[in-house]
């Protein structure tokens, strides 16, 4: 069990990395005024999402049903901690929804908004870390 805990973990660093790290790339790309300088944000965004995110979203969420079906890992706090689960997935899809924006050039937010927009995953992942080492209920 420990190997698969250790790889669900491993995988949520890589998916986390990614999703502080996309936002705060938008934030450039929106400031950006070049072509050039929007060519390179939109093939380090394409890169990041599709060659880190995503795969450590999938193999974050495949170890972590491991844990939970095979092994039994129970309680309530866990439903709390796979309703932030649910969250950050749906985070993750709008951001591959704003990617899409800026490849297409129809990007509508300011550097401001995609500033804040960067905080969010932090909640998630103080909430989820919380839960998991706390087991409140």
């Amino acid at each position: 069990m420990l190997w698969i805990k250790s790889l669900h973990i491993i995988f949520m660093v890589t998916w986390f990395a990614g999703l502080f790290y996309l936002p705060r790339l938008f934030v450039y790309h929106a400031q950006a005024e070049d072509t050039v300088s929007r060519e390179r944000f939109r093939i380090m965004e394409r890169k990041l999402f599709y060659g880190i995110m995503t795969p450590g979203a999938v193999l974050t969420i495949v170890f972590g049903l491991w844990l939970w079906l095979v092994y039994g890992i129970t309680g309530g706090w866990l439903h709390a901690k796979l309703t932030l689960v649910v969250i950050l997935i749906a985070y993750h899809v709008h951001c591959g929804m704003l990617l899409a924006d800026f490849r297409q050039d129809r990007n509508t937010h300011s550097h401001v908004f995609y500033r804040w927009y960067n905080e969010f995953p932090v909640l998630i992942l103080v909430g989820v870390i919380l839960l998991v080492e706390l087991k409140p209920f």
